[in-house]
């Protein structure tokens, strides 16, 4: 499926902040916690609700409610998922930063 140029502009922008963008290559490898994102950026956690807004407007991400804590996960039913999939797959892998939250007691399953 094709998408318009305008939107692939747009995904492109979005996808040009390296925090989004590493932020989607860890979601495309599981869901996270907006927590365990403030502990690998080391950034507030109104900063990366902010850039997971933005990605969630666009419907690249979607998210979870499991009690008080809201995981996030990339949205492979999105009409843009195709496209998206293409860049991830060509990023080096972040799983090493999940394992490192994992060493420190921080990587959770429900916070």
């Amino acid at each position: 499926m094709t998408i318009e140029m305008e939107e692939a502009a747009i995904i492109l922008k979005l996808l040009g902040d390296k925090t989004r963008l590493t932020m989607m290559k860890i979601l495309d490898e599981g869901a996270c916690c907006v927590c365990e994102f403030v502990e690998i950026f080391q950034m507030t956690q109104p900063a990366i609700s902010q850039h997971l807004r933005k990605l969630k407007d666009m419907g690249l991400v979607k998210e979870e409610k499991k009690g008080q804590w809201v995981f996030y996960s990339i949205n492979k039913n999105s009409s843009f998922y195709s496209f998206v999939n293409q860049i991830l797959i060509e990023l080096p892998c972040q799983k090493d930063k999940l394992k490192a939250l994992e060493k420190q007691g921080k990587r959770i399953l429900c916070c």
